[in-house]
């Protein structure tokens, strides 16, 4: 039976592989954009089978706690939900994924997605 796992993006704009992005110029980094965008729904569509939900990219983040709403910032940029057999099956299927081989995101964490407590 196939378990249900959350994969989140990570990345950071102060981590050193965004800040080479940054700096490419604008040609270079639409033309690498098209390609990690190609190669990103590529690894989409090898993988339907698997996904439960395709996520997307996040946008700013606001942190709402005992003191109220404030802005805040974190290094979540994305999400998909999958299925599979087990937390390193889910694991392996993120290998050499284009959002750290062609994007400069620094990788991603997967993890499963349990039971509500008495649900």
């Amino acid at each position: 039976m196939a378990d249900t796992f959350l994969a989140v993006f990570t990345g950071s704009k102060t981590n050193p592989r965004m800040q080479a992005w940054m700096a490419m110029p604008e040609a270079e980094q639409k033309a690498k954009m098209q390609e990690g965008i190609t190669a990103w729904h590529g690894w989409m569509d090898k993988h339907k089978a698997v996904i439960v939900d395709h996520g997307g990219p996040l946008g700013k983040t606001k942190k709402i706690g005992p003191d109220g709403v404030a802005d805040t910032s974190n290094a979540l940029s994305g999400f998909v939900v999958i299925k599979a057999d087990s937390h390193e099956a889910a694991a392996k299927l993120f290998e050499n994924h284009p959002h750290f081989t062609i994007f400069p995101g620094e990788g991603v964490e997967v993890m499963p997605v349990m039971p509500i407590p008495g649900g």
